[in-house]
């Protein structure tokens, strides 16, 4: 009697074993297709971005200096195109090969936008603030992650401020010869900043001290904000 009694123990107990584990299967590949789906998504978008920014490249070139907003008509894409790409590197892995050649094309975009920009100058005696910024997330440089929020905040803040961000360790010609022009050594995180380099992490306040502009930007916003107050 008791031996039934145990079998039948053991019996619902692989029941309830097997129902747990086919349940978990289920929502597990539910969750992997919605991922699948929201990545293709996420793929697409990124093609019709690259697909606007070309198109921009090529008016703003031939555009003249009255037309061109330079605080903001350079290719505003790619900072769409920055938040896509560190989507699909926290979902797919920064080692997946589609994460790396979409890395290359958007770093290829950068260089692309960066021509542009001083061409602009060239053409239309404008002083843009530029930052390139070199960076490693293959696990050897601590100091990376804190970098980019940094300088994703100063971007948000500050509109006129172009800044273009190369994986130092990227297999890509185009992307070694910036390296090889600047002169930046593997010090990460590294950043040049008209034409002078800096090595490791620099906060908000020291990028504004290397850059007067975005500190006179800011006094400048404050002031017109403040009057904007008074007013009311």
């Amino acid at each position: 009697m008791r031996a039934k009694i145990e079998t039948k123990k053991y019996l619902f107990a692989f029941i309830i074993t097997t129902l747990v584990f086919f349940g978990a299967l289920i929502v597990s590949n539910k969750f992997s297709a919605q991922r699948i789906a929201e990545i293709k998504a996420i793929e697409n978008n990124i093609s019709m971005d690259i697909l606007a920014s070309e198109t921009q490249f090529a008016l703003l070139k031939d555009s003249s200096c009255k037309m061109i907003d330079h605080s903001t008509a350079f290719s505003e894409e790619l900072s769409s195109l920055t938040q896509k790409l560190s989507y699909m590197e926290d979902s797919l892995g920064v080692n997946n090969p589609e994460v790396i050649s979409l890395k290359k094309y958007y770093s290829l975009l950068q260089i692309k936008d960066y021509l542009l920009v001083k061409q602009v100058k060239e053409k239309c005696g404008v002083k843009p603030i530029t930052v390139i910024y070199f960076y490693s997330n293959a696990g050897d440089c601590d100091e990376c992650v804190r970098e980019g929020y940094v300088l994703t905040k100063l971007r948000s803040e500050f509109p006129e401020l172009r800044i273009y961000a190369f994986d130092y360790n990227l297999d890509l010609s185009a992307v070694k010869t910036m390296k090889s022009i600047y002169g930046v050594r593997n010090t990460l995180p590294a950043l040049n900043i008209w034409e002078e380099n800096y090595y490791g992490f620099k906060s908000a306040d020291e990028i504004e001290t290397i850059i007067p502009q975005l500190k006179k930007l800011h006094a400048t916003r404050e002031k017109t904000e403040s009057a904007t107050s008074t007013k009311r």
